[in-house]
């Protein structure tokens, strides 16, 4: 989506107040503008963002995001399967009737990487696998099934054995 017929929208509404205006207060009204050009991109971003959110938490297996593309936002509409189950889980379903919310989630590049290219993979935007990674944690950690168990190279043993 382009951004730059709205911004210059709101250019030229700025310039159509200053049209009976003295040269000086024109001039300052043409730089003001200019200088307001990053946030009112950055604003009309954070305005996409939210309204993706919202329609969001009202359907019922399809997230939206806003991703920048070379500077410009895009939609992507994802369909998150519910794994088997017709129904989500009671914890998914109070989740999505208690809205969004914004995370800060600093990452290493490396798990980034690795992050980016899972969500590839398995068709989904980074955020949805993100949020599909905690529901999965928070399920395993919650099920009464004593200490985990580990699987694969490396995994340690101890105990004794009768024979």
């Amino acid at each position: 989506m382009e951004l730059s017929p709205y911004v210059e929208g709101l250019r030229r509404e700025l310039g159509s107040l200053t049209r009976f205006a003295s040269d000086d207060v024109v001039e300052v009204a043409g730089k003001l503008a200019e200088a307001l050009e990053s946030s009112v991109r950055l604003t009309l971003l954070e305005v996409l963002s939210a309204a993706a959110a919202e329609i969001t938490t009202r359907l019922d297996d399809t997230v939206i995001d806003v991703r920048l593309n070379a500077g410009e936002p895009e939609f992507v509409v994802t369909a998150v399967p519910y794994h088997g189950a017709e129904e989500p889980a009671p914890h998914e379903a109070a989740a999505d009737d208690a809205g969004t919310a914004r995370v800060t989630l600093r990452l290493s590049e490396a798990l980034k990487s690795r992050v980016e290219e899972q969500a590839a993979t398995d068709g989904v935007s980074v955020n949805s696998w993100l949020a599909q990674a905690a529901i999965r944690a928070l399920d395993s950690s919650a099920s009464p099934r004593g200490p985990r168990s580990r699987r694969g190279v490396g995994q340690r043993i101890t105990g004794y054995a009768r024979s």
